[in-house]
């Protein structure tokens, strides 16, 4: 797949799915959502590979998502905080979570998302911001530019 191609094309989607579309780049900004920054806080958390990691991080952070800060000197230590960009896709997470808890959960109980404040349980859909209507009721179609 050539992701230079998906990433400057006319698809938003392809532009979106080369910053975030993999797996361990979503699970990285979930954990960061959840708080964690360092770098032994996200491996320990997905059991990815170091070099991996690594990897994903800084196209992460070269894609304007989360933002590397120096927190230690001696030793020099960075930690990856989630940047507008990043609290943005949250909800796009949130979504995926819930589709995927919806029509990939066998039947089990699993984790969801609740209310901090009140501890009721979400459930999160994508609207449309004008009309507050959620996507998945209205009728579309793509304009493709001229």
């Amino acid at each position: 797949m050539d992701s230079d191609k998906l990433s400057s094309g006319t698809c938003a989607i392809s532009r979106g799915l080369a910053l975030v579309g993999d797996t361990w780049s979503a699970l990285i900004l979930r954990d960061a959502s959840l708080g964690l920054t360092q770098f032994d806080q996200f491996r320990t958390s997905l059991g990815i590979a170091p070099n991996i990691l690594s990897r994903r991080l800084k196209s992460l952070t070269e894609a304007g998502v989360l933002e590397k800060r120096r927190y230690s000197e001696r030793p020099p230590r960075d930690e990856y905080v989630l940047t507008q960009a990043g609290r943005d896709f949250l909800p796009i997470l949130a979504a995926m979570g819930e589709w995927g808890r919806r029509y990939n959960g066998g039947g089990r109980a699993l984790s969801h998302l609740v209310d901090s404040d009140t501890g009721c349980p979400l459930e999160p859909v994508v609207v449309d911001r004008t009309t507050g209507k959620p996507l998945g009721e209205l009728p579309m179609r793509l304009v493709m530019p001229d």
